[in-house]
């Protein structure tokens, strides 16, 4: 087969699926180690459990299991163990304090109810305004909040449900203490790692001040060091092709058989080009509503596995070096676009009222571009330049000769399309095919049209005594865009160059150029997309915010603490440059600006826990620095968890590693890989960032919150508390 996408879509899906087992594996792994065989077993459930809600629901919805929604389980799949591992790990302290199972379980689900809800509702509502995503890049991406919703719904009823009753079945009996009910639940562990926590964390706490000038400080210098040395702005990733094309641009008046000849040479180079698996030219008779008119042909190139071929950014300079010294033709060598992006990436439309307004500043934009560098593939929808012949009929002198202007158009048809005398339908096809009569091929010309004799009622007449044939410009095919006539300039950016930097190093460019009042230059393709989605989502991210507000606001009684818990997402939007930076990826609008939504909603889950522990030992009458210090420690192991297995769940995107689990390979760089490796580079690197600062800097915030001068700031259940600074406590 030629062209045929099956496999490539085979190969993908299967790439993702074993990318989601993986991520699974990992998770497991780190849950075992870090709680035991019976806790590790309990909070794996979840995640099988959910992803078969998630699929059921997907089914039911009429969606496809696709390559978005593979990528939202690879995506959820740590997540969906957080309610779990803060319930289980709070179970798991209260049976090794004492309590039996069942009362251990019953606990927790109770204790962390409202916790786990608050902070598996901010994840959801952060991913609901993008279900109203408009567009074809929305249509593309709406699988990624519907599947994250249907399966973090699920993972709470997992959660607060079924792990506690599951867990009072299966959790090992203890004798000892069976029965007490007045242990202390915040008992701190007494492990090294969490010593060595709390001895660090203390000093920061007695400079909380500090703390967070230190913090605003490396933040800052984060967003400089980016500015500086980030690789700028794409809008959608750039993903290796499966197949490449070349275009033939040639003017004149050619016909379909010098077409074909000129295509074929093209390919007489290009056979036998490393990589390449098939062939498929057509040549075409104009240029077509997506392609410039002096397009006269084109070659596809079906290429081998990505892991036995060069890329195909090497396959096509191959070609180029191939077809370097071919005459008389121009030759596109492009990159099949994958995703929804379609088109070239860099548009100008130039508008006006007649061609002699548009076509000079048409020709200055192609000038300015050829100078700048940077551009390939540039062409313009302006028409060929060439020649038509006009017939034009005396009607009064047709009249006495006794024929008219009909007669005189079915005499032309036999030297041009043929007149149409019947039709008829072959038994292998399923349309008519029209049986047109014409002169042959070498009396087909504009003398043996002057010569041509009509039927009439004086005999024969020579079309000559009334005709006269005039030569006049051709005319090409008129845009017109708002009732202004429209030529699109089109491009796009050479390997290596983003064209967000060409857009904006042309608009600058643009405005040196003495432009007459009634044209108007207006940027479309990426540009457009990036602008419009870029829009769509700070409007998504604004709505996200103020739901996860009025929810914070609500859990905790407390403006101060809500803004402490929001004040962690504008932190790890430094985590996300500083991932990005580090494994040198642009930034992308579509994949990094949804990281970045998908991150508000998971950094403050870990934060959400913590304030809800530390409000817990203040109404227990702990002094600020004390309870800051007890909650940093008790919440250690859950946040930390939390955190690490949703980072490692995305690890394998992160590095673009797949690893195939039956045949027992790994490999680096598939296309399948490519697709997400800047969204899940944006919440890995946001989330490690924000976690260090969910266990360092929000107890300085909770104590800095404390102070004196900050009373009006923080509303508690009750009265404003503004307790002294405490003593400083045993470590």
């Amino acid at each position: 087969y030629i062209t045929d996408q099956s496999i490539q879509i085979r190969t993908m899906l299967s790439d993702l699926m074993n990318n989601v087992l993986t991520g699974v594996i990992l998770v497991m792994v780190i849950i075992l180690a870090a709680m035991g065989f019976r806790s590790a077993f309990l909070v794996g459930l979840a995640i099988p459990g959910s992803f078969l809600a998630g699929i059921l629901v997907i089914n039911l919805l009429g969606y496809t299991l696709n390559i978005v929604v593979l990528f939202s389980l690879i995506l959820v799949v740590g997540m969906l163990v957080d309610g779990a591992i803060v319930v289980i790990e709070l179970a798991d302290r209260r049976q090794r304090q004492g309590l039996t199972a069942k009362q251990a379980f019953s606990y927790a689900a109770s204790r962390m109810a409202w916790p786990v809800i608050a902070a598996t509702l901010t994840t959801l509502v952060v991913f609901m305004p993008l279900m109203f995503w408009p567009g074809v890049i929305g249509q593309f991406m709406k699988y990624l909040p519907a599947t994250v919703l249907i399966c973090l719904t699920a993972s709470l009823t997992m959660a607060l449900i079924f792990m506690p009753v599951l867990g009072s079945v299966l959790a090992r009996r203890r004798n000892n203490m069976a029965d007490k009910e007045d242990v202390d639940e915040y008992a701190l562990p007494e492990t090294t790692f969490n010593r060595g926590y709390r001895a660090t964390l203390l000093p920061l706490l007695k400079h909380p001040a500090k703390t967070l000038l230190l913090a605003l400080v490396f933040i800052g210098g984060t967003y400089v060091a980016y500015g500086n040395y980030g690789r700028g702005v794409e809008f959608f990733p750039d993903v290796e092709p499966e197949q490449v094309l070349v275009r033939l641009h040639a003017r004149g008046d050619l016909s379909i058989y010098e077409k074909d000849a000129l295509l074929w040479q093209v390919e007489q180079r290009l056979i036998g080009t490393p990589g390449v698996k098939s062939m498929y030219a057509q040549s075409f008779n104009d240029g077509g509503s997506e392609r410039a008119e002096d397009v006269v042909g084109e070659i596809q190139f079906d290429l081998l596995d990505w892991q036995q071929r060069p890329k195909a950014k090497d396959i096509l300079a191959e070609m180029e070096r191939r077809t370097a010294h071919l005459p008389g033709i121009q030759l596109e060598f492009r990159k099949a676009e994958n995703g929804p992006v379609q088109g070239k990436a860099m548009k100008l439309q130039v508008s006006g009222y007649t061609n002699e307004q548009i076509f000079p500043v048409v020709a200055q934009i192609r000038a300015m571009m050829e100078e700048m560098g940077g551009f390939v593939g540039a062409e313009d929808s302006r028409p060929l330049p060439g020649i038509e012949w006009r017939l034009n009929v005396d009607r009064e002198e047709a009249g006495r000769f006794g024929t008219n202007i009909v007669t005189v158009g079915n005499a032309v048809q036999l030297i041009t399309s043929g007149i149409k005398v019947a039709d008829y339908r072959p038994d292998s096809s399923d349309e008519e095919v029209d049986i047109r009569v014409r002169f042959p091929a070498e009396k087909r010309n504009l003398d043996q049209l002057m010569q041509l004799q009509l039927h009439s009622d004086q005999g024969m007449v020579p079309l000559a005594n009334f005709v006269e044939l005039q030569p006049a410009p051709k005319t090409g095919v008129l845009n017109r865009v708002d009732s202004r006539q429209v030529v699109t300039i089109e491009a796009d950016p050479a390997e290596g160059v983003l064209v967000n930097d060409l857009v904006v190093e042309l608009q600058q460019k643009l405005k040196t150029l003495e432009i007459p009042p009634e044209v108007r230059l207006t940027f479309k393709g990426e540009d457009e997309e990036q602008a419009e989605t870029g829009q769509f989502l700070s409007t998504a991210f604004s709505i996200a915010i103020f739901l996860m507000a009025l929810i914070l606001i609500t859990q905790f009684n407390s403006l101060y603490q809500a803004s402490l818990v929001l004040s962690a997402i504008v932190f790890s939007t430094a985590g996300v440059l500083l991932g990005l930076l580090i494994t040198g990826q642009p930034f992308g609008i579509v994949m990094v600006g949804v990281g970045i939504i998908a991150l508000a909603g998971i950094v403050v889950n870990n934060n959400i826990v913590l304030i809800d522990c530390y409000n817990d030992l203040r109404r227990q009458g702990r002094e600020p620095l004390t309870a800051a210090l007890e909650t940093g420690s008790l919440r250690l192991r859950p946040v930390l968890l939390t955190a690490v297995t949703t980072v490692l769940g995305l690890m394998p995107m992160v590095l673009a590693m797949n690893i195939d689990l039956m045949d027992r390979t790994i490999s680096f760089g598939a296309p399948s890989t490519q697709w997400w490796t800047q969204l899940s580079t944006a919440i890995a690197g946001g989330l490690s960032f924000a976690t260090v600062l969910t266990l360092f800097l929000t107890p300085c915030l909770l104590v800095l919150g404390e102070k004196r001068w900050l009373p009006k700031f923080s509303w508690k259940r009750g009265k404003a508390v503004t307790a002294e600074t405490a003593d400083t406590p045993a470590v």
